[in-house]
């Protein structure tokens, strides 16, 4: 007698899009919606899948992997699914399938699959059903649970790693995602520090890479990571000297995480800023001492920040920063940057340029020294930014000055950098700096837009024809960002000129200012009043 098949029939087209993934293979992802018809189920095969279902779901005995392999062999888990969300109107479907599904998620190869069903349990958190709605939660968990580096073969980790964080990240824009995601409990299975607690040091890497992606989401959501205290994951890795590339790649993340708008806020609430000036004080790697640099830099690079970050904390920064200056000048040029570059992002924002001259005037002196220093060239481009940065550059008008103070502070700091070079004035400065090649040149038209508003710069640089012959020639750059910035400084000169009470009266100056206009009426590309296209006739060849 023929042995009838235990496999469920459905139609080769609902079969087509709904083919359970490989094991061996990376699983497409579920199309979207797949809606058989009824008729697609007979009666026979939807019963034969209840039956067998209800025997999975309630047998005593606990499933191993191979048991539930061979149970997804013949009923694959796209057609659980579609009998679940087309076939919800017969009474036995959902106390069958549901437990089903949830003894079969609780296994780690089933668990490796979750990723790559998404769309059906975004629908699921909200399901109608109380019951439907409850397996999506515990499928979330089941994926949690799971989250580690040795659920899947060594090729396909990092693809199954990035397709469960997108998952995740999907979840946590719902408020139900998000009480999944951080239960009350720390004890439950969607614990992320749970979850870190016993990963191993690559699967602590992705949680926090996590971390800083469901903290990116929204201030909603980053209130919620800060609640749950799961920023002292990073306080914990960035205090360990126990393995430097688990905290330099822990380091790259909290600069990521710096990036966020609604950072400062936070992260304020924890002790990171002061481990960070702690590595920079006393690591022996560089290249952790660079990156500490430069992530307090960027945490403290905007008036926002200062809001909620206690000034004795940036004084310790500022402070230890300068003592990387003066210890690495002759040792570590990529090190002097960073150190360079984290003065710089500081004085982005008047309150940080004010403290920072009210700190340690010596660091803006040292910067400003650096920045006119033709013998290393890095060092001299992280500089000018710096400079260009701290005067305020990038800074709204009504910003761009400093405290009376440290206005006269930093003009004494130019004329005493130009009176020990060989150019002897501020306009001899930066003439030179203008005469060199394109990247310097670039850094030269930031320092002078933010200089110009001063009266004292702006005799200085209108006391050289040479200067205003560069910052109004429409041939002298061909890049777009050098163009534009070459632009923005003439605007700037012209801008100070306008409201100059010796405009009137100086003849010199009124020239100056013509000349200016009518550079800023040709615009930051048009280098010639009318180009337009030549035909090019030539003799034809013959063969």
């Amino acid at each position: 007698m023929e042995q009838k098949s235990t496999h469920l029939r459905l139609p080769h087209s609902t079969l087509r899009h709904l083919s359970a993934p490989s094991p061996s293979a990376s699983p497409p992802s579920l199309p979207p919606s797949p809606s058989p018809q009824m008729e697609e189920f007979s009666p026979s095969d939807l019963k034969q899948l209840i039956q067998s279902a209800t025997d999975f779901a309630y047998s005593p005995v606990a499933h191993s992997e191979a048991a539930v392999k061979e149970f997804l062999g013949r009923f694959p888990l796209p057609v659980i699914i579609s009998a679940l969300q087309t076939q919800a109107d017969v009474p036995e479907v959902e106390p069958a399938l549901v437990p089903c599904l949830e003894r079969i998620f609780e296994t780690k190869y089933a668990a490796s699959l979750i990723p790559h069903y998404m769309p059906f349990l975004q629908v699921g958190l909200r399901a109608e059903s109380q019951v439907v709605r409850c397996l999506a939660c515990k499928t979330v968990s089941c994926l949690f649970e799971n989250f580690d580096d040795s659920f899947v073969s060594p090729a396909q980790d990092e693809r199954t790693a990035a397709a469960s964080m997108d998952a995740i990240l999907n979840f946590a824009r719902s408020l139900e995602g998000i009480a999944v995601i951080f239960p009350a409990d720390n004890n439950e299975g969607t614990s992320l520090r749970n979850l870190a607690a016993k990963t191993s040091p690559l699967g602590r890497v992705r949680i926090l890479a996590l971390i800083v992606k469901l903290f990116s989401l929204s201030h909603e959501v980053a209130s919620v990571i800060s609640t749950t205290n799961l920023l002292s994951l990073f306080e914990t890795e960035v205090s360990s000297t126990s393995d430097t590339l688990v905290t330099l790649t822990v380091l790259e993340l909290l600069y990521e995480m710096a990036e966020i708008q609604h950072s400062a806020e936070f992260l304020s609430k924890t002790t990171l800023l002061q481990l960070l000036s702690s590595i920079i004080s006393t690591s022996a790697e560089s290249i952790l001492r660079s990156r500490a640099l430069m992530i307090s830099g960027r945490m403290l690079s905007t008036e926002n920040d200062f809001k909620f970050v206690d000034e004795s904390s940036v004084r310790t920064v500022i402070s230890a920063t300068e003592d990387r200056l003066r210890a690495v000048e002759t040792v570590d040029q990529d090190e002097c940057e960073s150190a360079i570059e984290a003065l710089g992002q500081i004085g982005s924002s008047t309150h940080g340029a004010d403290l920072l001259f009210s700190s340690l005037p010596s660091a803006i002196r040292f910067v400003i020294h650096a920045a006119f220093d033709n013998q290393r060239r890095g060092k001299q481009l992280a500089a000018l930014h710096a400079v260009g940065n701290i005067i305020g550059e990038a800074r709204p008008e009504s910003g761009k000055m400093l405290s009376p103070d440290h206005e006269e502070n930093l003009r004494q700091f130019i004329y005493e950098t130009a009176s020990n070079s060989s150019k002897l004035t501020p306009s001899g400065l930066f003439l030179s700096l203008l005469q060199q090649d394109s990247e310097i040149r670039l850094a030269g038209y930031r320092l002078v837009t933010g200089l110009a508003a001063r009266p004292w710069f702006l005799m200085e640089i209108c006391s050289r024809q040479e200067i205003i012959n560069i910052v109004t020639d429409p041939y002298i750059e061909s890049m777009k960002i050098s163009m534009e910035a070459r632009h923005k400084c003439c605007q700037a000169i012209y801008d100070a000129l306008a409201v100059s009470t010796r405009l009137g009266t100086d003849p010199a100056l009124a020239r100056i200012a013509v000349k200016l206009q009518e550079a800023l009426k040709r615009g930051p590309y048009l280098a010639r009043k009318h180009a337009e296209a030549t035909p090019t006739v030539m003799t034809e060849q013959r063969f």
